[in-house]
């Protein structure tokens, strides 16, 4: 079950409260003031890995609690601190709190962030005493550990993002240039959550790309699975657009193409600005190679045709792949 949005409540361990006493000792009858410090609160600490694949752990959670602090104990004793809670959390999770204020985005595996730090231990009445107040009769109490209602989302980490209408062939093509085995039927939406495929490109180099749910007119408002797929896309660097070139509603192919693009410029002017190919799927199907020709009339030369089914085009759309998504990671890292 993939879970990508969830919320949760954190509370992280209180402080130990510090102690009062006082060393009695057969020849220190009068040792002074020997109260301990009371133990440090434990941390919820959320930390990216690549072990989790969805937000499932934590939406059957809801509520995670760190251990409290001991309080301290004579003879200059500190209380044990209560241990830390590290939560495991897909590479992509955003965490905001009640307020909508972004904590932490943890994109790399091995990040770390304390979600809700765990309150300070409480001084003993060992840290009181003066030259004129020799026997202090009081301590501190322990902090109080901070308490956050969280919502968290994960946005998927792709170098390429698949978009376009329900049964593009989006869920075909990735079965065919990576291992990922996405589901796959003759009708509109078999993909109800985004899928995940590595292309190998040889000597070392590959390209995470992500296969999303099928957009529909009003997406960008949540229309269909609406802004659950938009939030994903989001994290690529370039997008591919994928055209089904013979529809068998008989639908226009430049009008589907400009259908997905004014939904991803409502959503975002960011997402809709990305580096993009278009892709012109299906030209096996009888006529689908004249209206290719017409999309390349209206909408510019740059298109690849393929077969997602048959495997024709696929060798040069992979390597079209690889060289916008190199040139683009150059270019980032140049910056």
């Amino acid at each position: 079950m993939f879970i990508d949005e969830t919320d949760i409540k954190v509370k992280a361990g209180d402080g130990g409260n510090g102690a009062v006493a006082f060393l009695r000792l057969k020849f220190m009858p009068w040792g002074g003031p020997a109260g301990g410090d009371g133990g440090k609160g434990g941390d919820i600490i959320f930390e990216a890995s690549r072990n989790v694949d969805t937000l499932l752990h934590l939406h059957r959670k809801r509520r995670l609690a760190a251990k409290n602090g001991q309080p301290g104990s004579n003879k200059n004793c500190s209380g044990k601190s209560g241990a830390d809670i590290v939560v495991p959390v897909p590479p992509g999770t955003l965490a905001k709190d009640d307020q909508g204020n972004v904590l932490c985005d943890l994109l790399a595996a091995g990040q770390r962030f304390i979600v809700a730090k765990g309150g300070r231990g409480g001084r003993g009445n060992q840290h009181f005493a003066t030259s004129t107040h020799q026997t202090p009769r009081h301590a501190e109490k322990g902090e109080k550990g901070e308490e956050r209602q969280l919502h968290l989302e994960l946005k998927l980490i792709a170098d390429a993002g698949l978009v376009g209408l329900p049964n593009a062939g989006k869920s075909t093509l990735l079965s065919r240039i990576s291992a990922a085995r996405p589901r796959i039927a003759a009708y509109p939406f078999t993909t109800r959550e985004p899928q995940l495929g590595i292309v190998d490109g040889g000597d070392y180099r590959q390209v995470v790309v992500a296969d999303l749910p099928g957009l529909i007119e009003g997406a960008h408002a949540g229309a269909g699975l609406g802004d659950e797929f938009l939030r994903h896309v989001e994290r690529t660097s370039f997008l591919i657009h994928i055209v089904d070139a013979a529809p068998q509603d008989g639908s226009d192919p430049v009008a589907s193409y400009r259908l997905i693009e004014n939904e991803l410029k409502q959503y975002s002017e960011a997402l809709y600005k990305r580096p993009r190919l278009i892709v012109a799927n299906k030209i096996d199907v009888t006529g689908a190679l004249e209206n290719v020709e017409r999309m390349r009339k209206e909408l510019g030369d740059d298109i690849v045709a393929i077969s997602a089914a048959t495997g024709e085009g696929l060798k040069a759309l992979v390597a079209r792949l690889f060289s916008e998504v190199t040139a683009l990671k150059s270019k980032a890292e140049a910056w």
